[in-house]
């Protein structure tokens, strides 16, 4: 692994067990209804990619609200992202379920790892969405990953990117790398901060959803199945112009800054306050560690991002 390569101190042992003998029933119902409503909207890509793009457009939004809720997943959103144009969408990063979200909020292209198109059933339907893929161990395929994003926004495209580059638990949040904003600047586009945050409809806050550490795609498709009143809280924060930073570094920051204001705000709390507070913490921790060995490993590369 490149000394530059994003990651997140948080593994299974963040996430938790939601799960009883009793909800496997409608946890089988559920996933068998998910895996019904994926196939569907695969079938009909090449139909739906004909349609002229306000229609393409809410269908797309149609077809991933209801992804959400057949997985049992009640979605809450607020705020609204522009529906049209070249637009950077960047939000914190949880589970494989951030996906629909987003696409809920504005379809768009998504850049995403190479290995994801390996993966059943989903690695097909993000090829067929026209997803940006990046190989995120060469470090030299940076500068043309950000070039491909920046010939999208230009071209009227929204493109999703999860600037942390890896996923987080859902407590604690990680920095936003800065490779991305640049293709918004060269593209001159605005950037759409979005914050996702998970919760039991009682108000507490869950790991639940988290796809971290050693999950498996479907360990974490199971776990979501099988929770009960789990809620989906998506935030669009006002949008950042486009020329609103003379750098990507500062873009980033206030991407960033947007995104851990709505957490803070209320957005996303931390259910059990004393356990809350202890991962956030000891999340931190870690990743001020992780981030200092890597810049002492390979400062030059680190500069980069």
């Amino acid at each position: 692994m490149s000394a530059w390569l994003p990651s997140a101190p948080c593994s299974r042992v963040c996430v938790e067990s939601v799960g009883s003998p009793a909800a496997v029933p409608r946890a089988l119902l559920r996933l068998a209804a998910l895996l019904a409503v994926l196939l569907f909207g695969i079938v009909l890509i090449p139909v739906v990619g004909r349609l002229a793009a306000v229609w393409r457009d809410r269908l797309t939004r149609m077809w991933c609200r209801t992804i959400v809720r057949v997985a049992g997943v009640r979605l809450r959103m607020t705020g609204a992202a522009p529906p049209s144009g070249g637009l950077l969408l960047v939000a914190n990063h949880i589970s494989w379920m951030d996906i629909p979200l987003l696409a809920a909020v504005r379809p768009a292209r998504m850049l995403a790892k190479a290995e994801i198109r390996q993966w059943p059933v989903a690695g097909v339907l993000t090829a067929s969405s026209g997803a940006l893929f990046i190989r995120r161990d060469r470090l030299r395929a940076l500068p043309r990953t950000v070039e491909r994003i920046a010939d999208s926004l230009r071209g009227g495209s929204a493109v999703v990117v999860f600037p942390e580059g890896s996923t987080w638990c859902g407590r604690a949040q990680g920095r936003f790398r800065r490779a991305a904003f640049q293709a918004a600047l060269d593209a001159a586009v605005p950037v759409q901060p979005v914050h996702l945050h998970y919760r039991f409809d009682g108000g507490a806050a869950t790991t639940a959803p988290a796809f971290v550490g050693s999950d498996s795609l479907l360990t974490s498709v199971w776990r979501v199945v099988s929770a009960r009143a789990l809620v989906a809280e998506v935030r669009v924060e006002p949008v950042l112009p486009a020329g609103s930073a003379p750098d990507r570094r500062t873009l980033a920051l206030a991407a960033e800054t947007a995104t851990n204001g709505a957490a803070t705000n209320g957005t996303a709390g931390t259910g059990t306050a004393g356990t809350g507070t202890a991962v956030v913490e000891t999340a931190d921790a870690h990743r001020r560690s992780a981030e200092a060995r890597r810049r002492s490993a390979n400062s030059k590369a680190y500069a980069h991002l």
